[in-house]
């Protein structure tokens, strides 16, 4: 059977009760069903999302939605892929059991909802100030998300529920676990590793938008985070200022911020960084204007 589309909120709670009760326990006692939000021109790390996903639950579901909320420049909204056709064969190849497509009519009717969920303290820092309003936009769509895929239960069984997300959008990913934690969404948040290209460059949709040269001067972004993790391995100082200036020696490269944090709160932390050896565990992160295209980039850290 090929893969079903959906476009709209009736139709994805009746499939999704049709499903499980179909599969419900095909992969174990507990009927259980997987989400992967993307929005669509979908790569391989989404490929290693869905695939995630796949492995872990009876039943899974991708949504692909062009989501207008968290886009602050409409050119940006304008020119992002739409690729639904390719993007369903791909989750169908995977093994993914529905995608919900939704225009942005079905999912805001009446326009803008004049209600949105707000990221806090946690948005007002890297991605959230070069961005604001974006975060806002990310957990007001995930809310939506998470209610209008919750599963039922089956046979008088609740249904395990997991939500998929890429840990090279890091801070998102804060995020929506603090959200789900916050509000008691009955969601399991998984982070999926990042994907790399064979050169390093973290895969992105937004990497088809840069041209031979913009492409190689990117690569930098990879190199400097690697920096921090063979000196995090070694126990050594991780002199994140060395990385700083690798990237700003690049041509082609102007950078945003580059960092390491703790991986839950995000802040940047105080000690094992510059003057004495890294211990524990932390994250790496960066962003970065490269020709006419922003990238992020990220690498968890930890002492050998």
């Amino acid at each position: 059977m090929p893969i079903t589309v959906v476009r709209t909120k009736a139709e994805l709670r009746s499939e999704i009760a049709r499903l499980t009760a179909e599969h419900g326990g095909r992969r174990g006692a507990t009927p259980s069903l997987g989400l992967a939000p993307t929005m669509g021109a979908l790569h391989n790390g989404h490929r290693m999302l869905a695939e995630a996903a796949v492995a872990a639950n009876d039943v899974v579901v991708a949504s692909v939605f062009v989501n207008p909320l968290q886009f602050g420049d409409p050119k940006d909204l304008e020119r992002y892929p739409r690729t639904l056709d390719a993007d369903a064969a791909l989750l169908d190849a995977i093994g993914v059991d529905l995608v919900f497509a939704p225009s942005v009519e079905e999912m805001y009717p009446g326009g803008e909802p004049l209600v949105r969920v707000t990221a806090g303290p946690l948005a007002e820092k890297w991605e959230g100030a070069s961005r604001p309003g974006h975060f806002d936009g990310v957990l007001t769509v995930v809310s939506k998300l998470f209610h209008l895929a919750s599963p039922g239960p089956v046979a008088g069984r609740p249904v395990a529920f997991r939500a998929y997300f890429g840990q090279k959008d890091a801070q998102q990913l804060a995020i929506v676990r603090r959200m789900v934690k916050d509000l008691d969404f009955p969601v399991d948040v998984v982070g999926v590793p990042i994907v790399r290209a064979e050169d390093g460059l973290a895969l992105s949709s937004r990497n088809q938008f840069l041209n031979d040269g913009d492409r190689e001067a990117a690569l930098v972004l990879s190199r400097a985070l690697r920096l921090m993790d063979e000196r995090a391995t070694a126990h050594q100082p991780l002199e994140p200022d060395d990385a700083v200036a690798l990237i700003k020696s690049q041509p082609g490269v102007e950078l945003d911020y580059f960092e390491v944090v703790d991986a839950d709160t995000l802040e940047p932390l105080a000690f094992n960084c510059r003057e004495t050896p890294f211990t524990g565990e932390a994250l790496a992160i960066v962003a970065a204007r490269v020709g006419e295209v922003r990238l992020i980039d990220n690498m968890p850290l930890k002492a050998s």
